[in-house]
């Protein structure tokens, strides 16, 4: 009796890096259950003529820790190929969470992920928030345990060493969440309260993941001025700790990085031929893209949101975080000086503030820079996100040619009405595609989708899942080579890509002839029931 779907001729290109053949792939139960050049009876046929069969794509970082709750159908990251996404990024999220934390992060983090009104935030561990996700999402999700909600509960936002005891609970807290499921720990340590935290602090929880099977992925001190040290520092971190590394969007960015890329890859060649466990992520653009509190001081910012908008208002604390902003360089800018002209307001409830630059909102209202950016925050609550044009091209193509790259959209996607977010959250997967392999060739086909599918599955140590093979889940996308693109824009950052036909998450079709079926087959990838405990 025929029974499940079938692709008839295939270009299948099996996610690890080995050269494309032409096969028929048969999928039943959620599974592929046979890759060959018969043809077994299936209940539907897809005639492939030839597109490429890969496996789903893997968005190693990945900011939809509510856009998934609040539409589950996921269409931003469906439609781009992507059956997987590693959530709890950078530090912040929203479990572990007291009531009190919890009120903190969803202020802190609302640039990022929105503060939808009347949303259920009935968790407050990791194991509960796996539980909500599933409830019903459209593709599978792995979540981090994130060091700043963690030592937030421990000791608040204050900015110094944690006491045994407090060091203690922090410990407690990140096995408890690897316990209940998650795949590691991440940091953000531009990002207060996590940027207090010293090395051996950091150190002592990566022992914690380690020893439990996770991996550590820290968006690191700095991206700018410091940024090898900042690298370095977090290679001796792993060293020490005997944590397997991923390094979050590892860009070189700003002036003073201009064409360095290759000093970032020796000194990763370095430590990986010294035996260190490591990969990293990037996303295919110039421009990054976070909160405009951000860029304050962490002094300025420590406390929260609600003492850092006091600071801002007291005219003398105001002039000295204006001089260590625009003069000294903040750590919240990556120890650089921040040049107003390119931090663009991508999302913001305040009118007529988004697409503009900070520069250019001052210039048409006779106010400075720094006036402007205090008003915002206080105007906004904190929920300002921004654009910072700041990337270099030689950069992000050298980056992405080396052997422990994987692919993270860093995708922001705030339920804000009126937002611009950054294109990478609709666009990443088809641009590595389309721009950076057919067009440019940076990368041969084969190599770039096992960038973004085997490798990252491999760090994830799922069971299962990363490559076209039988036995394994049905996680696919077949997708034409020859027309995939990206069509998201900054002006236009919320349209769908080009080229994309078919994807399968567990076998079930979320996306059929290019459309959006609406099925909710994904589920939470939980450590332990869903991964291996070796790479």
């Amino acid at each position: 009796m025929a029974r499940g779907l079938l692709f008839r001729d295939a270009t299948v290109v099996d996610g690890t890096g080995a050269p494309a053949y032409r096969a028929n792939v048969h999928v039943e139960d959620g599974r592929i259950a046979s890759i060959s050049d018969d043809a077994p009876p299936a209940s539907r046929v897809i005639d492939a003529g030839g597109l490429v069969l890969a496996p789903g794509f893997i968005d190693m970082h990945a900011h939809s820790d509510l856009a998934l709750l609040a539409a589950p159908e996921h269409l931003a990251k469906v439609a781009q190929g992507v059956t997987t996404e590693v959530l709890g990024q950078d530090g912040l999220s929203y479990a572990p969470v007291s009531d009190a934390t919890l009120a903190t992060v969803r202020q802190a983090i609302a640039g990022w992920n929105g503060d939808p009104a009347g949303f259920d935030w009935s968790w407050r561990t990791v194991g509960q928030y796996l539980d909500r996700l599933d409830e019903g999402i459209a593709v599978n999700a792995a979540y981090l345990v994130p060091q700043g909600a963690v030592r937030m509960l421990a000791m608040d936002w204050d900015a110094r060493e944690p006491t045994p005891s407090e060091l203690d609970r922090q410990r407690d807290l990140v096995a408890t969440g690897m316990r209940e499921g998650a795949v590691g720990m991440s940091s953000g340590l531009t990002y207060v309260p996590g940027m207090y935290a010293s090395d051996d602090e950091l150190v002592e929880l990566c022992r914690v993941v380690a020893s439990l099977g996770g991996y550590y992925s820290p968006h690191h001190r700095s991206y700018g001025a410091g940024a090898l040290a900042a690298y370095a520092e977090m290679v001796e971190v792993s060293r020490r700790s005997g944590c397997p590394l991923h390094l979050a969007h590892a860009t070189m960015n700003f002036g003073v990085n201009k064409g360095r890329a290759g000093e970032l890859l020796a000194l990763l060649d370095e430590a990986i031929a010294g035996g260190c466990d490591i990969t990293l992520d990037t996303y295919p653009y110039l421009p990054g893209s976070t909160t405009l509190a951000a860029l304050l001081p962490s002094r300025a910012a420590e406390g929260g949101p609600a003492v850092a908008l006091a600071r801002l208002a007291d005219p003398a604390s105001a002039a000295s975080i204006r001089e260590v902003m625009e003069v000294d360089g903040s750590d919240g800018c990556h120890g650089v000086p921040v040049e107003w002209g390119t931090i663009e307001i991508s999302g913001s409830r305040v009118p007529g503030t988004v697409g503009r630059t900070v520069a250019a909102l001052a210039a048409s209202s006779g106010r400075t820079p720094f006036e402007v950016f205090r008003e915002l925050l206080a105007a906004d609550d904190f929920g300002t996100t921004i654009l910072q044009h700041v990337g270099h091209e030689e950069n992000v193509q050298a980056i992405m040619r080396h052997p422990a790259h994987t692919g993270g959209s860093d995708g922001l996607l705030p339920l804000t009405p009126g937002a611009k977010p950054h294109p990478r959250a609709f666009g990443t997967f088809p641009r590595y595609l389309g721009r950076y392999v057919r067009d440019l060739g940076v990368l041969p086909l084969e190599e770039c989708v096992a960038h973004l599918t085997g490798r990252p599955a491999r760090r994830l140590r799922l069971r299962d899942r990363g490559l076209v093979r039988a036995g394994y889940h049905a996680d696919l996308v077949l997708f034409d080579p020859f027309a995939v693109r990206d069509t998201a824009t900054f002006d236009a950052p919320r349209t769908v890509p080009d080229g994309i036909a078919h994807v399968l998450v567990n076998g079930v079709p979320v996306l059929a002839d290019g459309r959006p079926t609406g099925a909710l087959p994904g589920h939470a990838l939980r450590r332990g029931r869903d991964t291996t405990s070796t790479p």
